[in-house]
């Protein structure tokens, strides 16, 4: 079932960034943040009064760390949407798998440092090992950033479309952060309405805080509706990821939702040819491939770490 949760949450995901993509024609990133957030409150408190779910919380701080990184996340994400092809801005903020690699790697290595440390001042080295390298992680996020080169294909993108490629690449990273913390949230017995809530009403606290710089823009008419279904399907699509992470249960079933949030990718790509006739040329496919495979391999390999 936590299969069937993950592959409805990249749908949904999917179908709420064509919705993104079209509101961004009137909105900066940070408006849609804001409002994104405020519909999702909304919904979320409605959910969890019918469910009897008390929004009350016993770890402000870790909700607190959840909706940071999942903000920066999310904004990056909806500018990359505005300013990218919708399967790019996709494929880039799936990356999360990749960049968990790359935090595994980072923690790997300072552990080898401090442990030589330790050596060298002649401390007793107890009955830790010294860890292996970690060649096989180091080798698919070399192959998912080669994919992330095919995808971009620096010598023929536009300038103008680097800034959110970064911006899309680096939500990805912060998109690695919050999948972590909702699995710790998760274990720590939180509901998925209430951890979906705080995110949502971080949200509206980051997103409102943003247009005081950002600005407010002038209002566009009936186009303004395309806020609404990106507040609702967020807040559906995040219940869905929730609900597939918190049910996964053992480290396979975890292995297998996230890879399925890959997914998304592939329907991103349909609707992004469907609704705005934008076509991927075979090396985009070929990089989409690449960082595809690659989260999957890094999933199944930290999964035996």
């Amino acid at each position: 079932m936590q299969a069937l949760w993950m592959v409805l949450a990249a749908f949904i995901f999917a179908v709420m960034s064509v919705c993104v993509k079209f509101a961004s024609r009137d909105f900066n990133a940070a408006e849609i943040v804001f409002y994104r957030g405020l519909v999702s409150m909304a919904l979320l408190a409605l959910l969890a009064r019918r469910d009897g779910i008390s929004l009350a919380t016993r770890f402000p701080r870790e909700h607190a760390w959840r909706s940071f990184v999942g903000v920066i996340s999310m904004g990056a994400w909806f500018y990359a949407i505005g300013h990218l092809p919708l399967a790019t801005a996709t494929t880039l903020n799936s990356m999360s798998s990749i960049w968990m690699a790359v935090f595994l790697i980072a923690q790997g290595l300072w552990l080898r440092h401090r442990m030589r440390q330790d050596d060298a001042h002649g401390l007793p080295p107890g009955p830790r090992t010294l860890p292996p390298f970690p060649w096989g992680l180091v080798s698919t996020v070399v192959m998912g950033f080669v994919g992330v080169l095919l995808v971009l294909r620096p010598s023929s993108a536009p300038a103008g479309e680097w800034v959110a490629a970064m911006g899309g690449l680096f939500g990805g990273m912060f998109a690695a952060m919050a999948y972590m913390q909702v699995t710790t949230l998760s274990r720590m017995g939180e509901p998925e309405s209430r951890v979906v809530f705080y995110f949502s009403l971080g949200s509206a606290v980051a997103g409102g805080a943003a247009m005081c710089l950002t600005g407010i823009s002038p209002f566009p008419g009936w186009s303004a509706l395309w806020l609404l279904p990106v507040g609702v399907l967020a807040a559906v699509a995040q219940v869905c990821m929730t609900k597939a992470y918190a049910s996964a249960g053992s480290k396979r079933n975890t292995l297998v939702v996230a890879n399925l949030q890959y997914s998304g990718i592939v329907f991103a790509a349909l609707l992004s040819l469907v609704m705005f006739g934008e076509r991927i040329p075979l090396i985009g496919w070929a990089g989409i491939a690449l960082i595809v495979v690659s989260g999957a391999i890094a999933t199944a390999l930290r999964s035996r770490t």
